[in-house]
């Protein structure tokens, strides 16, 4: 089953995504105004249980993010071994993770356009899988984590390069401009452990493959970022953390192949799905 966030005559909904078209299910649901809201009711089973049988309502629609509401994006810096090596500063794997920031404005729909702003052309792409919060908690141990997950969305963290070195101790600014990375298409309930360290996850970019890699590889899995971060902060249910990226970012190229106007980035995860984005100008 998957769940999507989207816009269609102008309102937002959240509903089942089906090969045919979406069934809006939240008439249904008024006590639950979006799908974190859902996600924190525990209501991904009974959003499953509506849609089984029930009629597309859509075919004329426009994805949003999963979670516009999303409370806080937490992501994971740095987290392969290769993409560690691309950085060529000889230090070794990290004993803390790298983490920052970023908010639900930098981010835009399936089958919409990443936005290139005028002030630098050096957007960048990064493929991931980010994990949704299901159930709270403070100080998780690793064992516990994946009873924490509600679902699994796919992420392009895009960036634009030069702004995420405008400052000595943070990446924010390069982080979170308005729609330069997408998320999407839908979310998908976690519900079996496979679905993460099983997971393989491919960047492509027109079609050529740029990064490809496993979540079994990173430095920090997922597990031990859920405990991290839990450490420092209560997680809350619509909690996204986006896990890291592998190697072949257009910036390790030499020289560096950022995305131009017309360029589509696919990031694919089998069990998952397939984020696809095109490249604008901003008007």
């Amino acid at each position: 089953m998957r769940f999507a966030s989207f816009i269609a005559d102008g309102a937002r909904h959240f509903g089942a995504v089906t090969d045919a078209g979406m069934i809006a299910l939240s008439p249904q649901f008024p006590q639950w105004q979006t799908l974190r809201a859902a996600i924190a009711d525990g209501g991904l089973p009974t959003l499953a249980t509506a849609a089984e049988g029930a009629s597309v309502t859509h075919t004329d629609f426009t994805y949003d993010i999963p979670l516009p509401d999303a409370p806080r994006i937490i992501c994971v810096g740095v987290n392969f071994p290769d993409r560690n090596a691309e950085y060529r500063d000889g230090s070794a794997q990290p004993k803390y993770m790298s983490l920052f920031p970023r908010f639900a404005s930098g981010f835009t729909g399936h089958d919409r356009p990443l936005i290139r702003p005028p002030e630098s052309h050096t957007l960048d792409y990064e493929g991931e899988v980010a994990v949704i919060i299901g159930k709270p908690g403070r100080r998780i141990a690793p064992d516990a984590a994946y009873d924490h997950i509600a679902a699994l969305t796919l992420c392009n963290e895009g960036t634009i390069r030069d702004w995420v070195r405008h400052a000595k101790f943070n990446v924010t600014q390069g982080k979170n401009w308005d729609r330069s990375g997408a998320m999407g298409p839908w979310i998908v309930p976690f519900t079996d452990a496979g679905q993460i360290d099983d997971a393989h996850l491919v960047t492509r970019v027109n079609g050529e493959v740029r990064q490809d890699d496993h979540l079994r590889n990173m430095m920090f899995p997922v597990r031990e970022e859920i405990a991290y971060i839990s450490t420092f902060m209560t997680l809350q249910p619509g909690d996204i953390i986006v896990t890291g990226t592998p190697t072949g970012a257009g910036a390790r190229f030499d020289p560096p192949r950022y995305l131009v106007p017309g360029d589509v980035v696919e990031v694919e995860v089998p069990g998952i799905g397939i984020l696809r984005n095109g490249v604008e100008d901003e008007a």
